[in-house]
């Protein structure tokens, strides 16, 4: 294996199917491929950002004890002026229980963060100041999220003009850019979803632990709370989709055809496509099985992989 050769890992974004990055990290560094900075959007940021902070398999563990439908649990509902949700505080809890770096310079590797101007259109490149606040900015799903102001830009999600942003990773002079699509349409291989095989890391008693058991407990009631407060919004067709659907699924039909566009101009030198094409962008309850369908698609390129190296 050359040791010279740079290797950029690009995590796309994809909301609940973002945890899919966790197991296709882990088959890499089973395989011993290095990965020497990571491009990220949205969701795909915030696994890069722990994976750079040693906080990965703590996220593993609290995600795979958690009920994933509590996740929204973690946001702050406002007044619906510019996002039903604000989330700064929450994202801080979901990041910081699990690491302590707080700005880019903690980070072990680079990690870059795609997000998008909300006035121009034009893609913002994050990569150094506070870490929550770029976490904010590049995950910020319009409608959803309220948008976050960094150099008087108003920013939100990345995953509106580039939900893969394999160009970064090209401009960053990678000698070998390996991408995770997490977009694809791509029918799952099974399901079912059944436990993995694999084996899972021993949990461990620790004050970070005991954090994140404190949060669960707090939040324990926040789904149905959730769903009270968003009733005013919802319609009596009990067939109509709701609003959380309706805006999830427009953004995630928008991304599949941009990212379809984008890697046929600039394709990665291997392209990671996990097998999650039956799950909705909010399906926090399949945890398990987008770790393992992100294991499976590292594992199943590691010979090309190899090869390139």
């Amino acid at each position: 294996m050359d040791k010279g050769k740079k290797v950029g890992l690009v995590l796309g974004s994809g909301s609940s199917r973002g945890w899919a990055h966790i197991g296709a990290i882990e088959a890499l560094q089973e395989e011993n491929i290095p990965i020497d900075f990571i491009v990220g959007c949205s969701v795909g940021s915030y696994i890069g950002a722990l994976y750079a902070s040693d906080g990965l398999s703590n996220l593993k563990d609290f995600l795979l004890n958690m009920d994933g439908k509590k996740m929204f649990s973690y946001f702050d509902i406002v007044v619906p002026r510019s996002g039903l949700l604000n989330g700064t505080r929450k994202v801080k809890e979901l990041f910081t229980m699990h690491t302590d770096a707080v700005t880019f310079s903690d980070l072990n590797i680079p990690v870059m963060m795609v997000a998008t101007d909300l006035d121009t259109g034009d893609k913002v490149v994050l990569k150094s100041g506070e870490l929550i606040k770029a976490l904010r900015a590049t995950m910020s799903f319009p409608g959803l999220f309220a948008p976050v102001k960094i150099k008087e830009r108003w920013l939100v999600d990345g995953g509106l003009v580039d939900p893969v942003p394999v160009g970064i990773a090209r401009a960053t002079e990678a000698d070998i850019v390996i991408a995770v699509d997490l977009n694809s349409n791509v029918v799952s291989r099974k399901k079912n979803h059944h436990p993995s095989n694999r084996e899972e890391p021993k949990k461990e008693n620790h004050p970070r632990g005991e954090m994140v058991k404190k949060l669960s407990d707090v939040y324990e009631n926040a789904e149905s709370n959730f769903k009270k407060k968003m009733s005013g919004f919802l319609g009596t067709d009990p067939t109509m989709p709701d609003i959380m659907e309706t805006l999830t699924n427009s953004v995630g039909i928008m991304q599949e055809r941009i990212t379809r566009i984008n890697l046929a101009v600039d394709p990665p030198d291997i392209l990671i496509q996990p097998r999650l094409g039956e799950m909705k962008m909010m399906d926090f309850n399949h945890v398990e099985h987008a770790i393992e369908e992100g294991y499976i698609g590292v594992k199943e390129k590691i010979e090309d992989i190899r090869m390139l190296l």
